[in-house]
């Protein structure tokens, strides 16, 4: 049910042509946010967009992006800026992923992974500071992963990206926290993506959480203003060992 909580706020979401980020798309459209997609594939974000709009949503703002190009990067922030000059919620949610023990994996792959998982959301985070500042109250929301937290073989520098992405986190929400900027992690186990079915096919499809589950977990960090903040949330699939 629609119930327009996020009515008049801001949300860019990056990688949300597909898996968890098409679900926080749509998850924050029903509240009435204003959205800003990102992601490399822009013919799945134009038919997200228009299926945003035709339920009676706000026409999100499209912006086709590579999150291994910093320069596309900048160009990306100056269209926000020229655009809506607005910013209240930032999802880094664009994720990609490698299954490879350490001696086949090749430095290229690695750069590529620490590019996209953890040096894209620092390069956001730094030049939208200010129209988070702006906002404030304002939500940073870094979607980390199991492999943000433990380690697994043959996931080298996946596993390094995320608990990048996780430390950076940490540190920021001490950074900001006088700022009433909140930085929240959240770090699920395995969802039903392309993503996880690729470097985990061993698992039983129907045991994954579900992309939309993770977006309710987004939608309420990101209109939570009570007393309590919520750092980090841990989700896992509920065939998995507990407290991982």
């Amino acid at each position: 049910m629609t119930d327009k909580i996020l009515d008049g706020k801001v949300a860019l979401i990056t990688g949300a042509s597909r898996g968890i980020g098409r679900a926080i798309a749509l998850e924050l459209a029903d509240a009435h946010a204003q959205l800003i997609l990102t992601a490399r594939d822009h013919s799945a974000l134009q038919k997200l967009a228009e299926q945003i709009t035709s339920a009676g949503c706000c026409p999100p703002l499209v912006i086709p992006l590579d999150l291994t190009d910093e320069t596309a990067i900048g160009e990306a922030v100056e269209q926000i800026k020229n655009t809506t000059n607005q910013l209240d919620i930032l999802v880094n949610n664009a994720g990609i992923t490698l299954g490879k023990p350490l001696e086949q994996t090749a430095t290229a792959e690695w750069n590529r992974l620490m590019a996209v998982n953890a040096r894209a959301p620092f390069i956001l985070c730094r030049e939208l500071l200010d129209l988070l500042r702006r906002a404030a109250p304002s939500h940073i929301v870094n979607i980390s992963s199991v492999v943000g937290v433990k380690g697994y073989p043959n996931q080298i520098a996946y596993t390094a990206s995320k608990h990048a992405l996780r430390g950076m986190s940490i540190a920021l929400a001490e950074e900001l926290k006088s700022q009433n900027i909140r930085v929240h992690v959240i770090c699920p186990g395995g969802v039903a993506t392309d993503m996880v079915q690729q470097v985990r096919p061993d698992i039983n499809t129907d045991e994954l959480i579900q992309p939309a589950e993770i977006a309710e977990l987004v939608r309420y960090l990101a209109t939570h203003q009570g007393n309590g903040i919520i750092d980090e949330i841990r989700i896992r699939r509920a065939t998995s060992a507990p407290w991982f």
